[in-house]
């Protein structure tokens, strides 16, 4: 070995040594940096009320916490087959208030405060539905507020064409929807399993699992993701029932003369009570924002006329007690009278009040294997699932 080989190994030696003790160094500074801010207990105004934490300063004593993540031992798997089984979804649960020592002053807010209660916990379960979502639960590391952490959670609306949405509990020991305002001790996150077009899919949970991990980092929280298989047998069996009961009623009209002027039908369904959205279908409103059925005139807009017009009904998402079947059926006879139609069927068959009453009943056992299955037409759920 050359003293030219020496002295290098020797300088080579040395620099080794000096960026080695140079990063322990910095890894020094670094630890005392990160000491010196821990160092010093500050003051959180969400963690306490006088010298207690908020959080158990105001859990009501015998408050029993929903549960979203857990069924009961006894409850039956959800059936979604034929016939539909019943279902009886999680729900959150309060128990009754005790007025304790709080004395007379106390119970006059009692009724007021506990109806807002119920609303918002069932606004929770509708947003967040055992039955119908995949739920996934969030642990915090600490009591959150919610107007920090909404617009994180507003990244992660929907998978797919599937709906996501959050809720909390809040530090009353209520489940809500996240508000700006509110402060929360746990979450809880659900991915709708189906919808009218198709099941919750192996590709989307995927996307879902790997955002939904980024949402609770920047939160702080820690995210139980279930099962992927589980969660697809799940969405599979649900869209075979979303599919098996996706019913929509026609009933027709067809002109007994020539075929009538789009101008001139306007005019009759306007006295009829239809009203023409900005798509421009007609629609028979419900009095509550929604609609009963609706109306087609099957042309085009660039039509100038018409010899049949078809009022469909959603069956699922119209509830029973509305009737919408029997409203449609009384609005095609006013409209025979009008102009001067016959009611068929999709063959040009004039349909019979026999024919008709028939329908209706069917229509009725509908409802009932949709109730079986606790996911009543019109109801919220229903609304979800056939969107």
């Amino acid at each position: 070995m050359t003293d030219l080989q020496i002295t290098l190994f020797g300088a080579g030696g040395v620099f080794i040594v000096g960026v080695f003790s140079y990063n322990k160094w910095q890894e020094y500074k670094a630890k005392k940096s990160v000491e010196r801010a821990f160092s010093t207990d500050h003051d959180d105004v969400l963690m306490r009320e006088g010298d207690a934490p908020a959080v158990e300063a105001q859990e009501p004593v015998l408050r029993q916490e929903p549960r979203f993540d857990a069924a009961p031992a006894a409850k039956a798997e959800p059936s979604f087959g034929a016939p539909p089984a019943a279902v009886v979804p999680d729900a959150p649960v309060h128990a009754e208030p005790s007025l304790g020592d709080a004395g007379a002053e106390a119970a006059a807010p009692v009724v007021p405060v506990q109806q807002e209660v119920s609303a918002a916990s069932e606004q929770a379960t509708s947003l967040v539905d055992p039955l119908i979502d995949c739920l996934l639960p969030l642990s915090l590391e600490a009591p959150v507020r919610g107007d920090k952490i909404l617009p994180v959670l507003q990244t992660l609306r929907l998978v797919g064409n599937k709906p996501v949405h959050f809720i909390g509990l809040h530090v009353n020991g209520d489940w809500e929807p996240i508000t700006h305002g509110g402060v929360y001790t746990k979450m809880q996150g659900g991915v709708q399993l189906a919808s009218r077009s198709t099941a919750l899919n192996e590709l989307e949970y995927s996307e879902l699992v790997t955002r939904l991990r980024g949402v609770a980092d920047e939160i702080g929280a820690e995210p139980e993701v279930p099962d992927m298989m589980e969660v697809m047998a799940e969405a599979r069996n649900l869209h075979r029932f979303v599919a098996g009961h996706d019913a929509q009623l026609g009933v027709n009209l067809h002109t007994n003369g020539a075929p009538w002027a789009i101008s001139t039908l306007l005019f009759a369904l306007e006295k009829q009570g239809f009203d023409v959205r900005p798509d421009g279908r007609f629609v028979m409103p419900d009095g509550d924002g929604s609609y009963l059925f609706s109306l087609s005139t099957n042309v085009t807009l660039a039509e100038e006329t018409t010899p049949r017009l078809t009022l469909l009904l959603d069956v699922p998402c119209v509830a029973p007690a509305r009737d919408g079947f029997g409203a449609m059926v009384a609005c095609a006879k006013a409209l025979v009278g009008r102009l001067d139609a016959t009611i068929v069927d999709d063959y040009n068959q004039a349909l019979s009040d026999a024919a008709l009453a028939e329908i209706a009943g069917q229509v009725q056992e509908f409802y009932q294997e949709m109730d079986a299955a606790d996911i009543p037409a019109g109801s919220t759920r229903a609304l979800r699932l056939f969107s």
